[in-house]
């Protein structure tokens, strides 16, 4: 198995960083997690085309990790030969923000059908809305849903990906908690979104300072990654962003914590698991 993180950014636009999203594969397996800003970009540069995704994962509907959602909609659509439906997993309201989307591309997909004779009808996406404690396939995978707090941002999920003994969690965002506790159990590695409360505290702005309430830390991050025996710990989604040569001050939060491999850097970082 491996996983490569396509964006690290947060809703904070950078120049270097995509948006929120993760790229799992394995054999029989290509699975997007959240579709932040530029994903398709970078989709493209780990070497994967929409059309080849076997499905697309959302842990919770913040804008920041949706925001190319009509993107992988219309590209994977318009670059399959033939039907290919988007199957889509995410908490409640997933199916609302699905239909807006098409909503919002009834132009275009209009305009499509009327110009090209072989596009007979619009994308179609298959939504399943999930709760923690649902179990199910995706291509080789068994992906299993557990409870996030990421109040007062909910519901919100993570994602357990397992193929054979390997597996990796997808914490999305949101602070420490049982749920996420008891998903990453003896996983093979954890991916979470991370702040540096040290330094947005030093920013005198009410609205960043209302993300320290719920969000994990990098320390915190470390401690849900030993509790729960997880084999390698992976950070992304930096605020603020993780700037070059910082990589080891932040490694250096999470070491007392966590004794095991940690792994972040610049967007296409991988880990093969």
């Amino acid at each position: 198995m491996k996983v490569t993180l396509l964006g690290t950014g947060s809703p904070i636009p950078d120049p270097r960083r995509a948006g929120p999203s993760q790229l799992v594969t394995a054999d029989g397996l290509t699975v997007l997690v959240d579709c932040g800003r530029g994903v398709l970009m970078r989709l493209t540069a780990a070497g994967v085309l929409p059309p080849f995704l076997d499905g697309l994962l959302i842990t919770h509907l913040h804008s920041d990790h949706i925001t190319d959602l009509g993107d992988v909609i219309t590209t994977r659509w318009v670059m399959s030969p033939g039907p290919n439906p988007l199957r889509v997993w995410g908490p409640p309201g997933t199916q609302e923000v699905v239909d807006g989307t098409l909503a919002s591309l009834r132009p275009d997909i209009r305009y499509r059908i009327d110009h090209h004779a072989d596009i007979t009808q619009g994308p179609v996406v298959e939504v399943v809305e999930v709760s923690p404690g649902e179990v199910f396939p995706v291509g080789s995978a068994t992906v299993r849903v557990g409870a996030t707090d990421h109040r007062p941002v909910e519901p919100t999920v993570a994602f357990r990906i397992e193929v054979g003994d390997t597996s990796v969690v997808m914490g999305g965002d949101g602070v420490p908690c049982a749920g996420l506790d008891e998903l990453c159990r003896g996983a093979t590695a954890y991916v979470q979104t991370v702040i540096r409360d040290d330094l947005v505290k030093l920013v005198p702005m009410q609205r960043l300072q209302d993300i320290l309430d719920y969000h994990s830390t990098v320390a915190q991050a470390a401690e849900t990654a030993a509790r729960a025996g997880v084999g390698t710990l992976v950070l992304t989604h930096y605020v603020p962003a993780l700037q070059p040569g910082q990589e080891d001050e932040w490694r250096a939060l999470a070491a007392p914590h966590f004794d095991g491999p940690i792994v972040l850097g610049d967007d296409l970082t991988s880990v093969e698991l």
